[in-house]
């Protein structure tokens, strides 16, 4: 018996591929779907993977991850570099000085450079290698060849540099920097430089201009045993030299990340989605085109299970043949995506991403996902099909009374998704179960399309004139079931791209009036620690100059996470911050030290209130008493938590007394300051920023975030234009034997091409009024949940009716072309060859 069943498999299998020879068509559709919907999950998890596990090996430069880190003491923002040469004196050999730093070039630019002991990372990276397990990849070594080691360690000018960053910034291997001409050395991409500079410390202490000093020094091995030795070594010595800080193995990272990690998933699901939708409008259409190829299997004795194993073998292969060129075609778009992702967590999060690698579990987990979710979407459709009656196949009319009947359910089912949605999402604390009701809502919507296009045809039924034209639109409404799904998933690109233009927009809104509050100052400055006092005096001198600020900045921790504790001059404190809340009287509290304040991002990730008590570690050394929450500002600027004091209490904890930058306002050109502190000081134009330098770095960065996920946005929308394509194309050629008859009955080719355009044009542009509403509905719960729960932000949302209306006519316009080119094609042949093959 299941010999004879595998046989009439074989056999049908062998019919269905003689059908999608003659029919490449439909192949050609379903494997379509499932290459687009794969390449973007692949893609961006490729992408996303590769990012937390650059976070969970990050390495000091050239060596591997540290376990503990030296750090320097609270008030203070270098160790001595006799720390370092106690510890190498001790036998603590599997450590490593760090020296890191901002230099400019010759035009003023600014650059990032860190300097180590180079001697010592390439112990520690040979000790590393030896101590690893042989069966995994060992790193790459700095003892290859090429890498001038003598001249490196000897302490000229030479730096090290990846080598996609050196063909940006040096194509000719040489880099000016603070004046001296430095030689570029490539190195290979694998050691995970990213954009960072690296060069040995006594180079770095030179550049700098900050001999004996260190910014940190990274230990190696066992923690604890670690921190015992260290202490042991240091008992002896009085005060307090450093801190010790222990690594967190990247957590610190991946949790600041986990948002727009989480943001870019979403984007690569809802593609995935909308890939499916193309590949399940693929296998329908085949199907129906097979209805009687199906029938007359079973009548030649061919059984229903054996049918339903073939269909579902055809499925599997399609899924596979999909797969592994979606898997392909990921990869390579996440090679595109990694230098624009690598960019923004570099720039906002100082994280560096390594070079991107991939795993075979990729593809079966993604074959296996396609399958499971094909099956899912194919398996009553399989099963309506192989059981239907032998003597005839479905009506025109059954088959529309079962739309209509599908239609309803998927109706009522959005209208349940919704109603579950509403009713959950005021209880939402966490913007991660904001998301999954996000994804709620975003299945549903597409859900609601059918019957409403039904009724929106209805309508204009009604109000159409009476002729062909009334007919064209009557029959719009039997275009529905077979277009439904390819709307679907165009409805889900709209939506999805209509409610990031909103977030998008409403955000750069936002942030500009922000910064117009924030920047009250004319120039920004920020000057070496000892040129603070001098350009304070200078500025004082200046008759131009009308007032002085400054501010001042400390890096402190609240709950184990790092947050920044500041304070500035009365004046700016009064007119810099715009509040969200704040207490009765806030001021003459806030100045007497009796309460602080708070940003936003930390009072939403912390659950803090106006009124509840917070303190730092500083105020524990000073013996300073929690202080109430006077108020909460918005901040926009720093994905950390911001707690800003009074200048009493700032001096109470005995924190510096410089300032970290200086700001000023002035009645004559900015660019005659700049020159006059460039010349009397003299400060670099990489030290001084005026207002117009400073929003235009901040919507940079702004920009750069978001520009990702707008470019997965508008691929989204491409994929779902394909998919429409395909339809139509589909659809056109399904339709010859009714566009024959209206040819026979006198109606001119161009009116028939007329009459289709109007069908399809009609469908799509209730398509887009419907994603209006939808993607305007996504926007606010993005807006005001999501956002504001992932990153503390509250945007004011701002309704962009011309960049909705743009989205619109792109996708009219797409649709135009979708239809018309296949179309064209169609009324080309002899419309009487259609007709004869109906007969037949």
């Amino acid at each position: 018996m299941s010999s004879q069943l595998g046989l009439t498999v074989r056999l049908s299998l062998a019919v269905f591929a003689r059908h999608y020879l003659k029919a490449p068509l439909q192949a050609g559709a379903i494997l379509l779907g499932f290459i687009l919907a794969v390449m973007l999950l692949i893609g961006v998890r490729a992408t996303n993977e590769n990012a937390v596990r650059s976070y969970s090996q990050a390495t000091e430069l050239l060596s591997q991850r540290a376990q503990l880190i030296l750090a320097p003491v609270a008030g203070k923002k270098v160790i001595a570099d006799s720390v370092y040469i106690s510890l190498r004196q001790a036998g603590v050999t599997q450590s490593l000085a760090v020296l890191s730093g901002t230099v400019t070039d010759s035009k003023g630019q600014r650059w990032d450079i860190q300097a180590s002991d180079l001697i010592a990372a390439l112990s520690i990276q040979q000790y590393q290698s030896k101590s690893n397990d042989t069966a995994k990849p060992a790193k790459v070594s700095m003892l290859s060849s090429g890498i001038p080691l003598a001249k490196l360690l000897s302490g000229k000018p030479y730096i090290l540099m990846s080598e996609s960053h050196a063909e940006q910034v040096a194509p000719k291997g040489i880099l000016e920097l603070e004046g001296v001409m430095l030689s570029v050395i490539s190195v290979s991409d694998e050691f995970g430089l990213g954009n960072a500079i690296l060069m040995d410390i006594s180079l770095g202490q030179r550049l700098l201009d900050r001999p004996g000093e260190l910014s940190y020094i990274a230990l190696f091995g066992n923690a604890s045993q670690l921190t015992a030795r260290v202490s042991q070594i240091f008992s002896q010595q009085s005060g307090k030299q450093f801190e010790l800080a222990l690594q967190d193995e990247g957590e610190g990272l991946t949790s600041l990340t986990r948002s727009f990690h989480l943001n870019l998933t979403a984007m690569s699901l809802l593609a995935f989605v909308v890939g499916l939708f193309i590949a399940y409008n693929g296998v329908r259409y085949s199907l129906l085109k097979r209805q009687k190829l199906l029938v007359q299997l079973q009548q030649q004795g061919v059984p229903q299970r054996a049918l339903l194993i073939a269909l579902f073998l055809e499925l599997f292969g399609l899924v596979i043949m999909g797969s592994v060129l979606g898997f392909i075609l990921g990869l390579q778009l996440s090679h595109w995506l990694q230098p624009m992702i690598a960019l923004t967590l570099e720039q906002l999060y100082g994280a560096r991403l390594l070079p991107g690698l991939w795993q075979w579990s990729w593809l079966y987990q993604a074959i296996a996902l396609t399958f499971v979710a094909a099956i899912c979407a194919c398996l009553p459709l399989f099963n309506a099909l192989a059981k239907q009656p032998l003597a005839r196949s479905s009506s025109r009319f059954e088959q529309q009374r079962y739309a209509g009947k599908y239609q309803r359910i998927l109706f009522v089912t959005a209208i349940g998704l919704l109603t579950l949605a509403a009713t959950l999402f005021p209880f939402s604390r966490d913007y991660q179960h904001s998301l999954i009701l996000l994804g709620v809502v975003t299945v549903a919507i597409p859900l609601l399309l059918p019957l409403s296009l039904q009724l929106c045809l209805s309508v204009a039924a009604r109000v159409s004139r009476n002729g062909l034209w009334q007919y064209a639109v009557a029959e719009s409404k039997e275009l529905i079931a077979p277009l439904s799904l390819a709307m679907m998933a165009m409805l889900l690109a709209l939506t999805a791209n209509i409610s990031m233009n909103t977030l998008v927009g409403s955000f750069e809104i936002t942030l500009k009036n922000w910064l117009d509050a924030r920047l009250y100052a004319d120039i920004y400055i920020r000057p070496p620690n000892d040129k603070i006092a001098a350009t304070q005096t200078l500025l004082a001198k200046q008759a131009k100059v009308s007032a002085v600020y400054g501010q001042w900045v400390h890096k402190s921790h609240y709950q184990n996470a790092p947050v920044s504790l500041m304070t500035r001059d009365v004046h700016s404190l009064r007119n810099s911050n715009q509040m969200k809340a704040q207490v009765d009287n806030l001021w003459p509290q806030f100045f007497e030290g009796r309460a602080l304040m708070i940003s936003e991002p930390m009072a939403i990730k912390y659950r803090l209130e106006v009124g509840d008590l917070v303190s730092l570690p500083e105020f524990k050394n000073a013996s300073q008493p929690p202080l109430p929450i006077g108020a909460i500002f918005y901040d926009y600027g720093n994905p950390l938590g911001q707690v800003i004091v009074s200048q009493h209490t700032w001096q109470r904890l005995a924190l510096p007394s410089s300032p970290t930058s200086i700001a000023a306002s002035y009645t004559g050109e900015i660019a005659e300051l700049e020159q006059i502190l460039q010349q009397q000081i003299p400060l670099s134009a990489a030290q001084m920023y005026n207002q117009a330098k400073i929003k235009l770095r901040a919507l940079e960065i702004f920009k750069r975030t978001f520009s990702i996920t707008l470019v997965l946005n508008s691929l989204t929308l491409m994929v779902a234009a394909i998919g429409l394509f395909s339809a139509c194309l589909m659809l056109t050629q399904a339709r010859q034997a009714p566009l024959a008859r209206l040819y026979a009955l006198g109606v001119s080719r161009n009116q028939l091409r007329g009459i289709v355009s109007l069908q399809m044009l009609l469908i799509v542009l209730f398509t887009c009024l419907l994603a209006l509403p939808a993607g305007a509905l996504l926007g606010y719960l993005l807006i005001n949940k999501v956002t504001l729960q992932a990153f503390g932000w509250s945007i004011a949302m701002v309704w962009d009716w011309q960049a909705y209306f743009q989205v619109v006519l792109i996708a009219l316009g797409a649709s135009a072309l979708a239809v018309l080119l296949p179309l064209y094609w169609q009324t080309r042949k002899p419309l009487i060859t259609s007709l004869q093959q109906e007969a037949l």
